[in-house]
C-alpha cells in the first residue's frame, strides 16, 4: 500500500504527517535534522511520496529524503492559495499538503539537481553584489550633489573619473564618507571579478551556453544566468511555455463573453526577466530585435511595453538555442551570406 507524507518545513522544527493506505493519520513535531526527517517520514515504510512546501532552505530535506529512497514532490507555493483559510497553522497546513498529494493536485515545482544549484547560487551572489556595488556609487553620487559637484566624464569610476575624484576639495565628514565608500566599491570590483571568473569555469564546457552566446548582446554573464536559472529546458514543451515560466506574459481574466488581459504577470524567475530586458536594451542599431523594438514602439508608444515585446522574442531563442545547442536563424545563409 501507498503512504503519503507532507512535510510543513520550517527554519528549526517542522511537522511531520503520514497517511498510509488504510486511511490512518499521523503526526509528528521534529527538530530539523536529516536523519530525524528521515526517521519520521520512513518510519518503518516502504518508498514513501513525500511532499514538501519550495520554502526557506528546502535542499537539505529533498536530497536526503531522495537519497534515503522516498519519492519527493517540490510544491510551488503560488499555487497552494491558502490566503483566505480561516485557520491556518502547521498541523492544517500539513494536512492540507496531504490531501492535495493524495488526490495528485499538488502544483509542483522543478526540483533543480545539485550542479544548477550550485550555478545559481554563484550567480545570483553576483547579481547581488553587482546591486550593492550599485547603491554604493549612488551614495557617492548623492554626497558629491550635496557639493554641486558633478563627475565631467561618464563614467565617474573609471580611470578619467578616479583621477578626478581625486582632485575634488571635500573636507571633514563628506571626505571621510567618499574615501570609505570608494574602497568598498574597489573591494565589490574584485570579488566580482573572482565570481566572474568561478562562474566563467563552471558554465565555459557547457554546450548550450556557447550557444546562448551566440545571441546578439547576450554575453558571458547573461548565458550564465540564462543557464543557471531555467536549468533543464527540456522541462518546457516549447518556447511560449518558457516565457510564461518567466513571467513574460500578460495576465488573463476571463469570464463569459469578456476577456480582460493586464499586465504580465512577473511570477517566474525575476533573474531571467532582468536578463532578457538588458540583452533587449543593448540592441544594436539595425540588429532584427532593434527593429522589432523600434516597430513596437512605434505602434504602442511606451518603451516599457516595447522591451516586455521583445524580451519574449528574445526568450525564443533562448529556448531554441539551449535545446538544439544551435541557433540556425542566425547562422548566416548559403546563397546571401546574411543571417536569416
Amino acid at each position: 500500500m501507498k503512504s503519503y507524507v507532507a512535510v510543513d518545513l520550517h527554519r528549526r522544527r517542522s511537522v511531520v504527517m503520514r497517511r498510509c493506505g488504510d486511511g490512518s493519520t499521523t503526526s509528528v513535531r521534529i527538530e530539523n535534522s536529516p536523519d530525524n526527517l528521515v526517521e519520521a517520514v520512513f518510519a518503518g515504510h516502504g518508498r514513501p511520496h513525500v511532499a514538501i512546501e519550495a520554502t526557506y532552505g528546502w535542499y537539505w530535506a529533498a536530497d536526503c529524503l531522495d537519497a534515503a529512497g522516498a519519492k519527493v514532490h517540490l510544491v510551488h507555493p503560488l499555487g497552494l492559495n491558502w490566503g483566505n483559510r480561516r485557520v491556518k497553522n502547521d498541523h492544517t497546513d500539513a494536512e492540507a499538503l496531504l490531501d492535495l498529494l493524495e488526490r495528485g493536485r499538488l502544483p509542483e515545482a522543478w526540483i533543480s539537481p545539485p550542479h544548477v544549484r550550485e550555478l545559481r547560487e554563484l550567480v545570483r551572489a553576483r547579481h547581488k553584489l553587482v546591486g550593492d556595488r550599485t547603491r554604493y556609487k549612488n551614495q557617492i553620487h548623492a554626497v558629491l550633489a550635496k557639493h554641486c559637484l558633478f563627475a565631467p566624464v561618464t563614467d565617474a569610476f573609471g580611470p578619467g573619473g578616479r583621477a578626478w575624484l581625486d582632485t575634488i576639495a571635500l573636507e571633514g565628514a563628506y571626505k571621510y564618507r567618499v574615501d570609505a565608500t570608494l574602497d568598498l566599491v574597489d573591494h565589490l570590483d574584485a570579488q566580482i571579478g573572482d565570481y566572474d571568473q568561478v562562474i566563467a569555469r563552471t558554465v565555459r564546457t557547457d554546450p548550450a551556453y556557447r550557444a546562448l552566446t551566440t545571441i546578439p548582446r547576450v554575453g558571458p554573464v547573461l548565458a550564465a544566468v540564462f543557464i543557471a536559472e531555467i536549468g533543464d529546458i527540456a522541462r518546457f514543451n516549447n518556447a511560449n511555455q518558457l516565457t510564461c515560466w518567466a513571467g513574460l506574459t500578460p495576465r488573463v481574466r476571463s469570464s463569459d463573453n469578456k476577456t480582460r488581459h493586464g499586465s504580465i504577470s512577473k511570477q517566474g524567475s525575476r533573474l531571467v526577466r532582468w536578463a532578457a530586458i538588458e540583452a533587449v536594451a543593448k540592441q544594436p542599431n539595425g540588429s532584427h530585435l532593434h527593429t522589432e523594438y523600434q516597430r513596437h514602439l512605434d505602434r504602442r508608444g511606451r518603451p516599457g511595453i516595447a522591451k516586455v515585446a521583445i524580451a519574449r522574442k528574445l526568450l525564443r531563442l533562448v529556448f531554441f538555442a539551449m535545446r538544439d545547442l544551435e541557433l540556425r536563424c542566425l547562422q548566416p545563409d548559403a546563397q546571401s551570406g546574411e543571417a536569416a
